[in-house]
């Protein structure tokens, strides 16, 4: 069954990801470069800033500010009164950030973020997908400022979650469809494995609920046609990008997000009405209701957990 959403339009069209602040009020960036706040009824829209580039990810940084995953500009700090943006993370290694996508934040200020090509930016995001270049990266920036690399040989890295003891940082492996684990503490620390694997769709964003879950989008259902290119010679995958627009393959049209425990137990398997809203791609839990985000919708959605 396909659970009703309420959506609400915002000035902007690809409304990637969504999150809230401690009042309610949602925020999302737009494909334009926009970041947006709103009521809960979408009776007010406020353009809070501009990134001049592509906001994709969106947190909260514990001084007050809007932590941003600009996939053209890098890892962004917005202050949401004075709309001043902060650069935190442009280079890695000398090299520009080709591809800034998701983020976690810590209760201590670090950050944990995707990169997830270094061959492609977001703009050609079919081909990196496809090409399966492997070059998605996971890194952890220290409150002080550090950067350390942790992750890297990532099927198109993105959506990042913390775990709600902060043991473990997930990542979605787009690519793969997988969540992979990262763990930061306990006797395991170091070590990589999976909190989901072979999953039904591909992962976007993910992020944790106010209910301690680990809530993963599932942009598109898995693709047979997508699933063969991958595994096709490299000559038959880079041709793909060479293919018209019109004629390569396309998402399907679906709304779903799933919801994991620690343990990677499936709790919550949610499918959406995708009449007027689909690709989700952003997904934010609050008190028993479910946001949503899209890249290619100009809106946010909203569906009752219950």
């Amino acid at each position: 069954m396909n659970l009703p959403l309420r959506v609400h339009h915002v000035p902007g069209t690809g409304a990637e990801d969504v999150v809230l602040d401690a009042d309610g009020l949602i925020y999302t960036g737009t494909a334009e470069g926009s970041v947006f706040r709103l009521r809960p009824d979408g009776s007010r829209i406020d353009r809070i800033g501009h990134t001049g580039g592509r906001p994709l990810g969106l947190e909260w940084l514990p001084d007050g500010r809007l932590l941003i995953c600009d996939a053209n500009k890098g890892l962004l700090a917005l202050d949401p009164a004075t709309g001043e943006i902060d650069k935190l993370v442009t280079t890695i290694r000398d090299q520009h950030m080709r591809f800034c996508n998701n983020a976690a934040v810590a209760g201590n200020g670090d950050i944990w973020f995707s990169d997830t090509s270094t061959v492609y930016g977001i703009d050609a995001w079919k081909a990196d997908f496809v090409e399966v270049t492997r070059t998605g990266r996971l890194f952890h920036r220290a409150a002080h400022g550090g950067l350390t690399q942790v992750l890297d040989g990532l099927h198109f890295a993105n959506g990042v979650a913390l775990s709600a003891d902060e043991s473990f940082v997930a990542v979605a492996e787009t690519g793969a469809r997988t969540v992979v684990r990262h763990w930061i503490a306990g006797e395991r620390a170091g070590q990589r494995d999976y909190l989901a694997q072979d999953l039904p769709g591909y992962p976007d964003n993910i992020s944790r609920g106010s209910d301690g879950l680990i809530w993963v989008t599932l942009a598109s259902p898995k693709d047979p046609v997508v699933e063969r290119l991958m595994r096709a010679p490299l000559k038959v995958r880079e041709s793909v990008k060479r293919i018209p627009e019109a004629l390569q393959p396309k998402p399907k049209r679906t709304v779903r997000v799933q919801a994991y425990a620690a343990d990677g137990t499936l709790v919550h398997d949610l499918h959406g009405d995708p009449t007027n809203f689909h690709m989700a791609t952003g997904v934010r839990e609050h008190n028993g209701q479910v946001w949503l985000g899209s890249l290619h919708e100009p809106a946010v959605a909203v569906m009752a957990l219950s």
